[in-house]
């Protein structure tokens, strides 16, 4: 059974056949970029169709975690004036759960729920794959019809198959660290351009802080902004989602007893500690640390590791 769908007098659901899907619903927007605008615009030209017989593209938007990804795809959605829905891809997930899944309603009836994919399908909207890399291979291949020239899926659930909306757009964030899967090559040949979120510069990460938080005080802000900007510098892993979780625990430990205020820096060395560790307190000292290290293993030990522990100030390399 194919599409054509139709429109049901009920909006959230939708009929594809004779099956009736309920349709998700799509997240609320309220990002603004304020990050570099090429990698905006990257995404957009991605989503651009330049003749009747193109094509948009689905591009993989890589990064560390915490520098704006998701924020990204929200602001380019927000720019094409479509909703944009969210599905988040785990371990487990299985092909039915980024399609269709039955669900047993309140009269024992089963109810066909649309993924938050498969309802940007029928609607003509944005769906992003988040943290895609964390998601198994035989998920993936439900979805390689999806992402070539065909641009649909079959539901074995719902004994469907579903065309894509010509306004429908997606993109897949991937996150840079070990707990993830190896995205099969087929996969990745369909999940192109690659666009790279790198971390942003100082007055970038100024006006993200400043936007996010506008109650907090211009210097916390700033010192927490050059905490930062020293921790790309020295290619450490902290983001402006870890800066923003350190102004504002800062700031709540200040305000907390008006009786008894804790000044700033040490709410902001607090801060620090409590959000990333007491090893954040050196950066230099764990850049050195994390540069001692080969994909993730260590080196050989020396001798005097068999006698001391590593942080032991008798430590022949202390």
């Amino acid at each position: 059974m194919t599409s054509p769908f139709s429109h049901s007098p009920d909006p959230s659901v939708m009929h594809v056949g004779q099956v009736a899907l309920r349709l998700a619903r799509p997240l609320a927007l309220q990002q603004a970029w304020m990050g570099d605008q090429d990698i905006l615009r990257q995404l957009l030209a991605c989503w651009f169709i330049v003749d009747e017989k193109d094509v948009p593209l689905s591009p993989r938007i890589v990064g560390q975690p915490g520098v704006g990804k998701t924020t990204l795809a929200m602001a380019a959605t927000q720019e094409r004036k479509q909703e944009l829905f969210i599905y988040q891809c785990t371990a487990d997930t299985r092909p039915e759960d980024l399609l269709v899944s039955p669900v047993i309603s309140e009269g024992g009836t089963i109810t066909y729920q649309a993924s938050p994919l498969v309802t940007a399908m029928l609607t003509g909207n944005v769906c992003l794959l988040d943290e895609g890399n964390r998601m198994n291979e035989k998920s993936w291949a439900s979805l390689a019809s999806l992402l070539d020239h065909r641009r649909s899926v079959d539901s074995v659930v719902a004994g469907v198959q579903i065309h894509a909306h010509e306004n429908f757009r997606c993109c897949v964030t991937m996150n840079e660290d070990a707990s993830t899967y190896e995205v099969p090559d087929y996969i990745l040949s369909r999940l192109q351009p690659t666009l790279k979120v790198e971390f942003p510069n100082k007055e970038h990460e100024l006006a993200i802080l400043r936007y996010h938080l506008p109650f907090a005080s211009a210097e916390l802000i700033t010192l927490t902004v050059n905490f930062l900007q020293k921790a790309h510098q020295l290619d450490l892993p902290f983001s402006i989602r870890d800066g923003m979780h350190m102004v504002q625990y800062a700031m709540k430990r200040m305000a907390q007893d008006p009786h008894h205020p804790v000044a700033r820096d040490p709410a902001w060395r607090e801060a620090l500690v409590n959000v990333l560790g007491e090893e954040a307190r050196d950066l230099d000292v764990l850049a050195k640390r994390r540069s001692q290290t080969l994909h993730g293993q260590a080196l050989p030990k020396g001798l005097g590791d068999f006698f001391f522990e590593e942080d032991h100030p008798l430590h022949p390399d202390q």
